[in-house]
This record gives structure tokens, C-alpha cells and sequence, in this order.
């Protein structure tokens, strides 16, 4: 079996983060609830895993978490093993009774391998919560760049990462061997003054274009011009312009015997439609409406 072109460039990923962490904060967007500077992803994941923990009545003592930002999740959760965001991570098996993995799988060549890792690190029912950006991230910046670059040269590039769908994501929490799996999402707006200034939030993020399959050449200015232009025309948003980041939650446990266990089909000692109080009817029954 032929193994797939890898998705990222893990070189210019690690440019692109080491860029970001000397920028700093400089780069602050003009952007509505959550988003008040190129940091406000990494906010809202820190409250999205907070609020989780809250709601598991458990005290966790061996925590583990993958991360490029290990300041900022470093200083919330001060017990935390922080582990660097490689294709190997480095992790022990069985050690951890709890791994986060934030925000940076949707840059993984390898999803189920990253998953697989983190699931061997727990302990029998350990706990694993991951948070990443989803399929809708950024749709708006994708379809200005693609007409842009479409009307203009021809052909397209790829500009912006393609990232998962719920639907995918949970059944990869499967694959990987997770018991009780669970997938959810919910989107944020920021808004900006121009497109222009968004790209440059990006790069302010560390999550500028590091696709293994990129153009290498530079964005030609009357391409960029254009897709500012097209994007202020469809996603305009007040004096501004809009754009979505989709933020996808995974949890998962690792297996243990004294979790709840499905029951064998068949197994039922009551009926549904007793339940119920109705009539159970086979289906495609043609006496039956």
C-alpha cells in the first residue's frame, strides 16, 4: 500500500510558529466577543477544555498536554506535563490519567497516529480531550483566494489548510481505539478591517499556509488585491469584513472494564414500543400505514 504525500510542511510549520512567538501580541485584529488579539484562539480553547474539566466529577493528577504554546497553556494548568507537537510525541505509555491535545491537529500528517499515542499515554480509563480547528475555519478567505486566483492566473493553489469534519473527526476518535467517544463544535466570528489584515492575524497565530503542496512563489499583488476586493464584496460585516473559525471538541476514554459497557443486541428484556405505549408495526408492512 503506497503511503500518502504528507499534508504539512513540518519545516515551515515550525518557521511559521517561531515567527509567531517572536511577533508576540503585536498584531491585534479588530474583532468582536471572543477575538481581541491574534491569541483569542487559544483563549477560547483554554475555556472550552476548563469548562469540560468542570463537568467530569474527577481529579486528575497525571495530566499531559500537546502543544505548540506551551507558555500560555503552561501558566493555567501549572501541573501539566507540556509536551512539544511533533510527529512522535513524546509521551509514556500509561503514564497520564489525562492528555489534551490543543490545537494543533489539524496539522497532523498523521490524525489516528497522533490519537493512537495519546490514547496508549493514559491509564485505564484515562481521559482525552483534543481541540482543533474544523472544515468551516476560514471558508471565507478560501473562496476569495480561489476566484481571485482563478480569474486572474487560471488556475489555483493551495492557500488555505483543508481541516476536518465533525463527522470524520469522531469516527477517527474510534479508529484510534477510544471508548465513548464524542464529537462536537461550534464557531466563532472575528472581525477585521480588511482581509488584509486578517492574513497577517494569521501569521501573528503561526497559522499561516504551511501545506506541503503550497506554491513557493509569493502571492502576486494583483491576486491579493483582488481577493481583498472579493472579500469585502461577499463577507463584508460593518465597517469590516468577517471570518469564521470553526472549533471542534474530541473526548474520548481510554477502554477500561468498569466503564458502561453497550448491551449485546438482542439482549433487551423490554420492549421499546412498551415503553413507548404504541403499537409496533414491521416495517414495510402494507397492511399498516
Amino acid at each position: 500500500m503506497t503511503t500518502p504525500p504528507p499534508l504539512t510542511d513540518t519545516a515551515a510549520l515550525a518557521r511559521n510558529r517561531a515567527r509567531a512567538a517572536r511577533l508576540g501580541d503585536k498584531a491585534a485584529p479588530s474583532a468582536a466577543d471572543a477575538a481581541t488579539d491574534a491569541d483569542f484562539l487559544t483563549r477560547e480553547a483554554i475555556d472550552d477544555i476548563k469548562e469540560r474539566l468542570n463537568l467530569v466529577n474527577r481529579r486528575f493528577t497525571t495530566p499531559a498536554i500537546v502543544t505548540a504554546r506551551p507558555e500560555a497553556w503552561g501558566r493555567v494548568f501549572p501541573d501539566a506535563r507540556i509536551v512539544p507537537d511533533a510527529e512522535i510525541l513524546d509521551l509514556t505509555p500509561g503514564a497520564h490519567d489525562l492528555v489534551i491535545h490543543a490545537l494543533t491537529l489539524h496539522w497532523a500528517n498523521d490524525p489516528v497516529g497522533q490519537l493512537v499515542q495519546a490514547r496508549h499515554a493514559l491509564k485505564p480509563d484515562g481521559l482525552f480531550l483534543g481541540v482543533l480547528m474544523g472544515g468551516q475555519t476560514l471558508n471565507e478567505l478560501r473562496s476569495a483566494l480561489a476566484q481571485a486566483e482563478s480569474e486572474l492566473t487560471g488556475g489555483l493553489s493551495a492557500r488555505v489548510l483543508p481541516m476536518g469534519e465533525i463527522r470524520d473527526l469522531g469516527a477517527l476518535l474510534q479508529r484510534a481505539g477510544f471508548a465513548l467517544p464524542v464529537a462536537d463544535s461550534h464557531t466563532l466570528t472575528a472581525r477585521y478591517p480588511t482581509a488584509l489584515h486578517l492574513m497577517h492575524d494569521l501569521r501573528a497565530m503561526g497559522e499561516a499556509n504551511a501545506m506541503a503542496g503550497r506554491n513557493r512563489a509569493p502571492l502576486r499583488r494583483d491576486v491579493l488585491q483582488r481577493a481583498i476586493d472579493i472579500y469585502r464584496t461577499h463577507f463584508a460585516d460593518g465597517d469590516g469584513v468577517r471570518a469564521t473559525y470553526e472549533m471542534i471538541s474530541l473526548t474520548g476514554w481510554a477502554p477500561s472494564p468498569d466503564q458502561p459497557q453497550p448491551l449485546r443486541p438482542g439482549s433487551a428484556s423490554a420492549r421499546l414500543a412498551e415503553a413507548l405505549g404504541t403499537d409496533e408495526h414491521p416495517l414495510g408492512d402494507p397492511a399498516k400505514p
